[in-house]
């Protein structure tokens, strides 16, 4: 099977429900970015630092992954077709899930008095990079919140924004683990 079609050439794709749109259209735009950040999150894991955590740590950002490809299904499928019925959901409980990784990542970090600056280990700034990612997702599904089933989009809305903290979290804990100080925001030079 090919890879390349052709059918994209004019400017225009299939949603998943089958409809054709342009490829400039919001939805594509949200799902395409749910689609990059669904890429860095494979950088952060190809970068993690040598350390007893790097296995489950794996783990979490492959299940990420698996609930990105979920949001972005259900962005690219239209609310009340058939397809759109036999698409996974993302739950509340994918959520809890995020909340329960920060809050025990936070736990072996110093409290924060200060803004950080992005950088340190690899994967801590490509960490860095997801975060900033998941947050321009956030703002494009938000751009869809009237072409998806209500239900859906509010557990997606919910869940990009804590993944957004989640990779904030995940930035200052890999810093920890690989030994590397947080740079300090002083202000303008």
């Amino acid at each position: 099977m090919k890879i390349y079609t052709g059918t994209g050439d004019g400017g225009r794709t299939s949603l998943f429900s089958g409809e054709r749109v342009r490829k400039v259209d919001r939805r594509v735009a949200a799902y395409g970015t749910v689609d990059e950040l669904c890429s860095f999150v494979g950088a952060v894991a190809a970068q993690l630092p040598e350390c007893e955590e790097r296995p489950l740590l794996c783990r979490d950002l492959q299940d990420i992954q698996a609930d990105l490809f979920v949001v972005g299904a259900i962005l690219a499928t239209s609310a009340g077709s058939n397809d759109a019925a036999m698409l996974p959901t993302l739950e509340e409980k994918q959520t809890l899930w995020l909340e329960r990784k920060i809050d025990g990542m936070q736990a072996e970090l110093d409290e924060l008095h200060s803004f950080i600056l992005p950088g340190g280990h690899a994967a801590a700034t490509w960490s860095q990079v997801a975060r900033a990612v998941c947050r321009r997702a956030e703002r494009e599904i938000f751009s869809c919140e009237d072409v998806v089933d209500e239900t859906c989009f509010t557990e997606i809305a919910t869940y990009m924004n804590r993944l957004s903290d989640y990779f904030f979290v995940l930035a200052r804990y890999l810093n920890k683990v690989a030994g590397v100080a947080e740079v300090t925001w002083r202000g303008s030079r």
